[in-house]
C-alpha cells in the first residue's frame, strides 16, 4: 500500500495564517508606541521664545569662552570656518578683515555651532590674533562694538572709531542673528529680511570690524529699528592676560 504523507514543514516555520496575525500584531503594537512617544512629546511644552533665546545667549557665551581655551592652547585664534558645512577652520590665513569674518569654527572650538533658531553663529577676529606667535603690543585688535541712547546717538561700548594701543579695541566678535531677519540657516541659506529699517542688525549682517550691540526691540520704529542680535565679544585685556600666561610656560 502506498502511504502518502503530509507536506513536510520547516522546523520553526508558523503557517502562513499565523505569519500574518504576527506581522499584524508586530504593526499594532509599532503604532500604539509611536502614538504613545507622540502624546509623551506633546506632554512637555516647547521652550518658549525666552528660553530659546537664553539658551542662545549661553551658546554665544560658551563660543566666547571656547575661544579664549583655544588661545591658551594654540597662543592663536582660529580662522573662520571652511563654510556652512564644514564648521572647521579655514585652511587659508586671513588676507584681510573681510576674509577674517564669517562662520564660527564650531568643528574646531568643539561647541554649538547654531542657536536654538537654526541659525549658524557669526564670527569675525582680529587678522593678526590668528597667526602665532602674537605680539599683542605689535598687533592691533581691530573690533568695534557700539550701541545706542535713548536719543538715539551712537556711543561705543568697545573701542572708538580708530582702534590704537590706548583705544582698546576687541579682538573679535561672536553673534546669533536671533529668531527675526536675516542670518545664515544650519543648511547654509542665508535668511530674508523680515523688517523694514533695522539698521543696526543690517549693519551686523554687513559688519567686518564694527558691529551693534543693544537690548532687545520690537518696535521698527525705534532707534536702529527691529533688534533680537545676541553680540559679545573678546576684549584685548582678555587676550593680553592668556598670552602673558603662554609666555610664562
Amino acid at each position: 500500500m502506498v502511504r502518502y504523507s503530509s507536506p513536510l514543514r520547516r522546523p520553526g516555520r508558523l503557517p502562513a495564517a499565523g505569519r500574518q496575525r504576527g506581522a499584524a500584531l508586530l504593526l499594532l503594537v509599532l503604532v500604539l508606541g509611536v502614538g504613545a512617544a507622540a502624546a509623551l512629546i506633546g506632554a512637555f511644552p516647547r521652550p518658549s521664545e525666552q528660553a530659546r533665546t537664553t539658551h542662545s545667549g549661553v551658546l554665544v557665551a560658551r563660543a566666547r569662552e571656547a575661544l579664549i581655551g583655544y588661545l591658551l592652547a594654540h597662543g592663536r585664534l582660529p580662522r573662520p570656518a571652511i563654510a556652512a558645512d564644514d564648521g572647521r577652520e579655514s585652511p587659508t590665513p586671513c588676507a584681510d578683515t573681510a576674509a577674517c569674518t564669517g562662520i564660527l569654527p564650531w568643528v574646531t572650538l568643539g561647541v554649538d555651532g547654531a542657536d536654538d533658531w537654526g541659525k549658524l553663529l557669526r564670527y569675525s577676529v582680529t587678522p593678526g590674533y590668528t597667526n602665532a606667535p602674537v605680539t599683542p603690543y605689535l598687533v592691533l585688535a581691530d573690533k568695534k562694538v557700539w550701541s545706542r541712547d535713548h536719543d538715539n546717538n551712537l556711543h561705543y561700548r568697545v573701542g572708538q572709531p580708530v582702534c590704537d594701543p590706548i583705544a582698546r579695541c576687541a579682538v573679535a566678535v561672536i553673534f546669533s542673528s536671533g529668531k527675526r531677519n536675516l542670518g545664515i540657516s544650519a543648511q547654509g541659506i542665508a535668511q530674508a529680511n523680515a523688517a523694514r529699517d533695522n539698521v543696526d542688525e543690517l549693519q551686523n549682517e554687513l559688519a567686518t570690524d564694527s558691529f551693534v550691540s543693544r537690548a532687545r526691540e520690537t518696535n521698527p520704529n525705534a532707534p536702529g529699528g527691529e533688534f533680537d542680535d545676541l553680540v559679545t565679544w573678546l576684549p584685548v585685556t582678555k587676550a593680553i592676560e592668556v598670552l602673558k600666561l603662554i609666555s610664562k610656560r
